[in-house]
């Protein structure tokens, strides 16, 4: 039997999971850290901290492993993306990256507008330039941090960097390195054009591989810290939506899914390039070799019921604590005493700015409605419901933009919540699916590393084999006609955030 490590290195946590070649989980940790905000709309970690929970966990599930080690065969890594990782000549670290959901790089986006028309970045990079994204944050530390900038010899994204740590590789493959604004998204390539616009160095960004190829295999010194032998490989993964694609088959047209993790996405593949020109969404190459995928980003999704749990649910915590049971289940069970559309309490998602549809860093959430006969339950589903309204307008844009969908899963930690499904599945008017298997970027950049090992054919083919429909949410009418009557709160808005982001 052939074995395979998947590592999701995510916002909150690293997870790794070590799986059999059926897709059965043998062992899997998990390990957190920090993420530091040293200014309103600034997020920053600590590429060190995810260096050493994705060793320590490769560790602890080998150490679980009762068999050969030999038989596993090789390492995919997903990863969250658009994060800055800066490293000197040594390979050492420069500084904190910064990661997707900072906003601090309005001023660098202005400035790649003046360098390059807005349609000809989309027809290059087949988006706009974004806040969020890796060029920006580059021009950022370029003009603010000119020491740390003189000291970079490497560029790398989040994921990368571990790749880095693992096998000592310089690289990068085509999902994630399109979230750079860098790439030749048409071509699969870093853009010549767009490096000389904006005065960057082709040599300080890692080779480009597809995300199923073998990009190395582990040093002498990363086997002895996990445990692993000499000759795992590493595959080139993916970014951490296109490998949750991949692990719930979402990698044939007319296939797509939500997921609801610290920010919301809904994405779809397609084997062809489409863009948006007027840029609302993402097209990013996808982990399928000569296919792409799109997708609308909601920043606040998970977040935002997360903030609203920490700040002013210490009561339902204590009550679950005390039950054993997790803290979101309690919340799920009150939000469902609550009628749809929580009477007529609306929330705007937006706590770290927003990226679809509308693409403005200043935007910031908002109740709206408040009355004295809403009780914290009311604002626990509007927080919920706020969410899902912002996945549907990512979702209508897909649909304008020709892109049929004719399967919808449902992942990430939302999507385990029944009550988050049906919410989707009324504002979508069609059924939402969950699989068997709840790895999603793990056990996808497990198939991947299968894939790149010879032990599946193709990525389709082992998404075939391994994964399995669970449960099947479909739309209720009368839930849907209540949520028509959302309106958009954030166009009467608009201006306003735009001036208390001068205050």
């Amino acid at each position: 039997m052939n074995y395979l490590i998947g590592i999701d290195v995510g916002t909150s946590a690293t997870k790794t999971v070590l799986f059999d070649e059926a897709g059965n989980v043998i062992a899997s940790a998990s390990l957190a850290y920090p993420l530091y905000q040293p200014q309103n709309g600034w997020a920053e970690q600590r590429p060190e901290d995810w260096r050493d929970a994705v060793f320590a966990a490769i560790k602890e599930v080998v150490e679980r492993f009762d068999g050969a080690l030999e038989d596993i065969k090789g390492i995919g890594i997903s990863g969250q993306m658009h994060g800055l990782v800066m490293l000197d000549e040594k390979g050492e670290v420069i500084r904190p990256s910064i990661i997707w959901c900072d906003q601090r790089t309005g001023a660098e986006v202005e400035d790649m507008l003046k360098r390059m028309p807005r349609e000809k970045w989309i027809e290059i990079t087949a988006n706009p330039p974004l806040t969020g994204w890796t060029a920006a944050k580059i021009l950022w530390v370029k003009k603010n941090e000119p020491e740390n900038y003189r000291r970079c010899h490497h560029i790398l994204l989040p994921k990368d960097y571990i790749r880095y740590t693992l096998t000592g590789a310089f690289a990068t493959e085509v999902s994630d390195a399109s979230g750079m604004q860098l790439l030749d998204v048409p071509a699969r390539d870093w853009s010549d054009e767009v490096l000389k616009v904006l005065d960057i160095d082709r040599s300080l960004l890692g080779d480009v591989y597809e995300s199923c190829q073998v990009t190395g295999r582990l040093t002498r010194e990363a086997a002895e810290r996990t445990g692993l032998t000499t000759e795992t490989r590493v595959v080139g993964g993916a970014g951490d939506n296109a490998a949750a694609a991949v692990g719930t088959g979402v990698v044939r047209d007319g296939r797509a899914f939500t997921t609801i993790g610290t920010s919301g996405v809904v994405f779809a593949h397609s084997n062809k390039v489409a863009i948006d020109p007027k840029g609302r969404v993402h097209t990013c190459c996808c982990a399928v070799p000569g296919a792409w995928h799109v997708m609308g980003v909601t920043q606040g999704a998970g977040l935002s019921l997360k903030w609203f749990k920490d700040q002013f649910c210490q009561d339902y915590s204590a009550r679950a604590e005390a039950e054993g049971r997790d803290v979101y289940d309690r919340i799920n069970e009150e939000v469902a005493t609550v009628p749809a559309g929580s009477d007529r309490l609306l929330y705007l998602p937006y706590l770290m700015g927003e990226r679809t549809p509308h693409l403005d860093a200043d935007c910031r959430g908002v109740f709206f409605g408040l009355s004295a006969i809403h009780q914290k339950k009311h604002l626990l589903r509007a927080v919920m419901e706020g969410v899902a309204y912002s996945l549907c307008d990512c979702n209508e844009i897909l649909q304008e933009m020709g892109i049929e969908v004719d399967k919808m899963m449902a992942c990430g930690g939302g999507g385990k919540s029944p009550v988050w499904r049906q919410m989707l599945a009324d504002l979508y008017r069609c059924p939402v699916k969950t699989v068997c298997q709840e790895e999603g970027p793990a056990l996808g950049a497990a198939i991947l590393a299968g894939v790149g090992c010879g032990i599946y054919p193709d990525v389709e083919t082992a998404c075939d084999q391994l994964i399995e429909e669970k449960s099947s949410t479909g739309p209720k009418k009368e839930q849907a006609q209540v949520y028509e009557k959302y309106h958009q709160l954030y166009q009467s808005l608009k201006e306003n955030f735009k001036e208390l982001a001068k205050m």
